[in-house]
């Protein structure tokens, strides 16, 4: 039987937070308002629930990383992901979602859409498209990385879009289809503006 002190626990929790922890500033590299989140995602906890946690560890591994930038103007919107340790050359679906991650996936709402359905979940692709939520659908590389980009004329009403999930596929787009993306693997805190 292994015990354990007090101090090492609190370094295993430490050092789990840190990892856990996205970095996040108040303006992007250009000067213009954004948010910039990251982290290391880690199987949920319902002591130290972590703002990057997968739901799959076999598609999206313990210790992958994703980094999510916003950049916001007159323009409107522009949103980034990277991320890097998942599973090789695969197909990802990728959306900002309307609230926190949490311990199960169904934690985070469901997708953020500038022009809302009234129907939920919203499956019309009349709502559920591109250009009416943020879609970030990735390839991932032979190492597991990949990146992706959407930019929309719009902007985030205030504390609606609080998350990135990862997907199983890639985004669907036919009526009664529209914007699903099979399970939802993994998912990042986003404090967006």
């Amino acid at each position: 039987m292994t015990f354990r002190s007090k101090a090492s626990v609190s370094a295993v929790l430490a050092a789990t937070a840190l990892l856990a922890t996205p970095l996040t500033v108040a303006a992007a590299r250009d000067g213009s308002p954004g948010v910039r989140a990251e982290g290391r995602f880690l199987p949920p906890s319902p002591y130290f629930p972590p703002d990057a946690v997968t739901y799959d560890v076999t598609k999206v591994p313990v210790g992958a990383h994703i980094t999510v930038v916003e950049r916001t103007g007159a323009r409107g919107t522009g949103i980034e992901i990277a991320v890097s340790g998942l599973l090789p050359n695969r197909v990802y679906g990728a959306h900002v979602h309307t609230k926190p991650c949490g311990r199960v996936p169904e934690d985070a709402g469901p997708h953020y859409q500038h022009v809302k359905d009234p129907h939920q979940p919203s499956t019309d692709p009349a709502y559920a498209n591109a250009a009416n939520e943020i879609w970030l659908d990735f390839i991932s590389d032979a190492r597991g990385r990949g990146v992706a980009e959407s930019a929309h004329d719009w902007r985030f009403r205030r504390g609606e879009a609080r998350s990135v999930v990862i997907h199983d596929h890639g985004t669907m787009t036919d009526p009664g289809e529209a914007g699903t993306a099979g399970a939802r693997l993994a998912c990042l805190t986003v404090p967006f503006v």
